[in-house]
C-alpha cells in the first residue's frame, strides 16, 4: 500500500517511521509546501499539518478524490462542515486524536455518563495535559470527550481544565464525584506513536472504503 504523508513535524517523523511495520509504503512526504499537483498516484494520504494549512490541503484532495486521514485539529469550527461537503462522494477520516483507546475511552466515558446522569450526587471535572508546544487549549481531544459525555445525556456543568508543560503525550482525566465515593477514568498516552499507529490504521481502513468518518466512528465497524 503506498501513501503520502503531508505534514513532516514530529507526528508526520513518526507515522513514516512506523508505516513498514503496518506493510504501508510512504511514497511521498510534503512540508507546508504541498500543492495537488505535485501528487503521484497513491492508495491514501495523511494528512498532519497545522490549522492554517489542513482546510486548503483536503479541500484539494477531495477534488481529486484521494482516501485522506486527516489528524490536524483546531480548524473544525466554521470549515469542518465545508470539507465534509467536499467529501460527499469520496473518503475521509478525521480527528482530534488518532488513539485506539483514545476511541474505546470514549465509548466507556459515555457509557459511565448514561448510568450515572440521573444521580445528582454526582458532579464531574475534566482535566488534560500536554506538552509546551500543544497549540489548541482545550485540546481537540478534551472538546470531543466532552461532547460524548452531553450526547449520552449529561446536562450538568463539566468542569474543565488544562495543563500544559514539558513533554507531555497527552492525559485525559474525567473525575465523577459523590459525598461518598469518586470515579476516575483516565487515559494516558506515553508517545506519540499510539496516533500515528492509529493514523496508519485508518489510512488502510478508509482506502477501501467511501464516506466521511470520524476515527472514533470507525471503530464500530472493525
Amino acid at each position: 500500500m503506498r501513501v503520502a504523508l503531508i505534514g513532516m513535524g514530529k507526528m508526520g517523523h513518526r507515522i513514516a517511521a512506523l508505516a513498514p511495520e503496518s506493510g504501508i509504503e510512504i511514497a511521498q512526504t510534503f512540508d507546508r509546501d504541498f500543492t495537488i499537483a505535485q501528487l503521484e498516484e497513491v492508495d491514501a494520504v495523511i494528512e498532519f499539518t497545522e490549522p492554517a494549512s489542513a482546510p486548503a490541503n483536503l479541500l484539494a484532495l477531495a477534488s481529486k478524490g484521494v482516501p485522506t486521514v486527516c489528524g490536524t485539529t483546531g480548524w473544525y469550527e466554521g470549515q469542518l462542515p465545508e470539507v465534509k461537503t467536499a467529501f460527499a462522494s469520496g473518503s475521509l477520516v478525521y480527528g482530534p486524536n488518532f488513539s485506539i483507546g483514545v476511541a474505546v475511552f470514549a465509548q466507556v466515558l459515555a457509557e459511565a455518563t448514561r448510568r450515572l446522569k440521573d444521580f445528582e450526587d454526582f458532579g464531574v471535572f475534566a482535566h488534560e495535559s500536554h506538552h509546551t508546544a500543544k497549540k489548541d487549549r482545550p485540546s481537540g481531544t478534551l472538546r470531543l470527550l466532552v461532547d460524548q459525555m452531553k450526547e449520552a445525556g449529561w446536562t450538568r456543568e463539566i468542569d474543565e481544565s488544562t495543563s500544559r508543560a514539558g513533554h507531555i503525550p497527552g492525559t485525559h482525566q474525567f473525575v465523577f464525584d459523590a459525598p461518598d465515593e469518586t470515579i476516575t477514568l483516565e487515559h494516558r498516552a506515553r508517545s506519540r506513536d499510539a496516533f500515528a499507529r492509529g493514523a496508519l490504521f485508518a489510512a488502510r481502513w478508509i482506502s477501501t472504503r467511501k464516506g466521511v468518518y470520524e476515527f472514533k466512528e470507525i471503530m464500530n465497524h472493525v
